[in-house]
């Protein structure tokens, strides 16, 4: 199920791909797509004739991008590990993290890891381009989301997901979400979920960078949508 509510929650988001395949073609060598899931932007690169390795640590998620890689005639190299402390034994030109992933780790120490572990797998001079969610400090803690739901059809199943709020908790945001699934035969399944982001300014992450050996590059930017948050890409360069 991993899988099926992804795609319903993250696979109708396009705004981000201009960014990702201006930077894929901008620089020299393979790609790394970081927290991958079931290959939105790896796809989506590799169809366009870049070198891409998806990583991520669901491995649901990353057998459904192999599956549709093979669908699609695409190579697409898979490796389920998690971002903070993976070894593929290659060095890549371009390194990405969509869709917040770098907001997933927990705080200071999971993004040192993960820098640390990204630093070690790219060619000198190559980047590290990760999106963080920007709009969050304009919204109070009563705020809610508007009531869209996400929707996808799916072997006659008809998947949603609602968000409901968002919420602070400490230092890191909490969105809620109502999942619903309504079988082919009309009997409903319901579950809430909740994902949780950690608070991270772009140029909060571009100072730990700076301490993990990174140079900082112009940043980048994703405008929100009616259906979806904007996001500053911070871009980072190995040294």
């Amino acid at each position: 199920m991993n899988a099926i509510w992804h795609d319903v929650e993250c696979a109708a988001y396009v705004a981000d791909l201009d960014v990702w395949r201006d930077l894929a073609g901008g620089v020299a060598g393979p790609v790394l797509d970081l927290g991958c899931g079931t290959g939105r932007v790896a796809l989506d690169l590799a169809a366009r004739g870049h070198d891409v390795t998806g990583l991520d640590s669901d491995r649901a998620l990353v057998e459904a991008l192999r599956s549709r890689a093979d669908a699609q005639g695409l190579t697409v190299a898979t490796s389920v590990a998690d971002v903070r402390s993976f070894e593929l034994g290659r060095r890549f030109g371009l390194a990405i993290s969509p869709m917040q992933v770098v907001q997933l780790l927990g705080g200071p120490d999971g993004r040192a890891k993960m820098l640390a572990s990204v630093r070690r797998h790219l060619e000198p001079g190559g980047v590290f381009a990760l999106a963080v969610a920007n709009p969050f400090d304009d919204w109070s803690d009563e705020e809610s989301l508007p009531p869209l739901p996400d929707v996808r059809e799916q072997d006659g199943w008809v998947y949603s997901s609602t968000p409901l709020a968002v919420r602070r908790a400490g230092d890191a945001f909490v969105i809620d979400r109502r999942r619903q699934a309504v079988s082919p035969d009309g009997q409903l399944e319901e579950e809430l979920t909740t994902i949780t982001l950690d608070s991270l300014p772009a140029e909060a992450l571009e100072r730990e960078a700076a301490q993990a050996g990174f140079g900082v590059l112009p940043r980048r930017t994703v405008a929100e949508t009616a259906d979806y948050v904007g996001s500053d890409v911070v871009v980072l360069e190995a040294r």
